[in-house]
């Protein structure tokens, strides 16, 4: 078999056995895929059975994207891609070694997340005061966001089981296909019920559909559709980042500067690792920062 009759199957086995997410195993193929149009240009007479490929010949893809300019997150995913399907080779026999095994992996920039201060979360919750189905509609989906910190394709996939309104509670289907729970508050409560019960039958086709949010179509609303009401409505409150991870993001950061601890956070977010969830440590002292500033008699000279 050639290398690139293996990609299939092993983007099976990091979907069925390893439960990769989607983004994964889509990233992941992507630059596979790259990997086998460098080595069908730069070897036109054929060097692609797996055995042949050696460190020098991984180590020239690399280098002619860093060369090329591409971003380290970029790369970084590359060789992250190269690494397990060589080390899924290996344990396949088809191959020695792993000439993927030892390429660094370059440092990726962590950006501080963006998120809304107190003043802007308010005056985003004050349209709620206003009425018709596209408001109604918005605010159910980002008063949801806010008080559960979901992401955008958690929120697209709810069903009508997985609310859980006497215990306040939402079952998601997170990354690699992982169940969890997070707690909603009275606010969406109010805003989840009010969208049920006044546009959701209007839009409702079939009986049968399951789907918490839907399109005018009656369908299952879609991720980017989604993303297209959420960044209308904080166009009107923030001239930031606008999707809806900056309401994730919020979520986080409130919930910290309120005394919330890191691996309650993280649990309530979905991540697999508290290190992840660090990063809110450095957006919620900035946030008390503030508060401590606008709030202390002693924190600013009297003029």
């Amino acid at each position: 078999m050639l290398l690139e009759d293996y990609i299939p199957e092993f983007l099976l086995h990091i979907s069925k056995e390893r439960n990769y997410s989607e983004h994964t195993i889509e990233s992941y193929e992507n630059g596979l895929k790259q990997f086998i149009d460098f080595m069908k240009r730069e070897f036109p007479d054929g060097l692609e059975e797996p055995k042949l490929i050696d460190v020098i010949i991984v180590r020239g893809f690399i280098a002619g994207l860093v060369s090329g300019g591409y971003a380290q997150r970029s790369v970084h995913n590359k060789i992250s891609a190269l690494r397990s399907f060589f080390k899924y080779l290996y344990n396949q026999n088809a191959v020695d070694s792993n000439p993927a095994r030892y390429l660094k992996l370059p440092k990726i920039p962590h950006n501080l997340p963006n998120f809304l201060d107190n003043e802007q979360t308010e005056k985003l919750f004050d349209m709620e005061k206003e009425d018709g189905d596209k408001i109604i509609t918005a605010m159910a989906i980002i008063e949801l966001f806010y008080s559960t910190g979901m992401r955008r394709a958690e929120l697209a996939g709810l069903n009508l089981d997985d609310i859980d309104f006497n215990n306040s509670q939402i079952k998601v289907l997170g990354k690699g296909s992982k169940e969890r729970f997070v707690l909603f508050g009275d606010s969406a409560r109010i805003a989840l019920k009010k969208y049920l019960d006044i546009v959701r039958p209007k839009l409702l086709k079939s009986p049968s559909e399951r789907a918490v949010f839907l399109s005018q179509k009656g369908k299952r609303i879609n991720p980017y559709m989604v993303y297209h009401i959420v960044h209308r409505y904080l166009s009107l409150v923030t001239d930031g980042k606008k999707s809806p991870h900056v309401l994730r993001h919020t979520f986080a950061t409130h919930l910290l500067a309120e005394g919330a601890d890191l691996l309650s956070i993280k649990e309530l977010l979905g991540h697999e690792d508290v290190g992840t969830t660090q990063i809110y440590t450095h957006t919620g002292m900035e946030f008390l920062r503030n508060v401590y500033r606008n709030a202390h008699p002693k924190a600013k000279e009297k003029k």
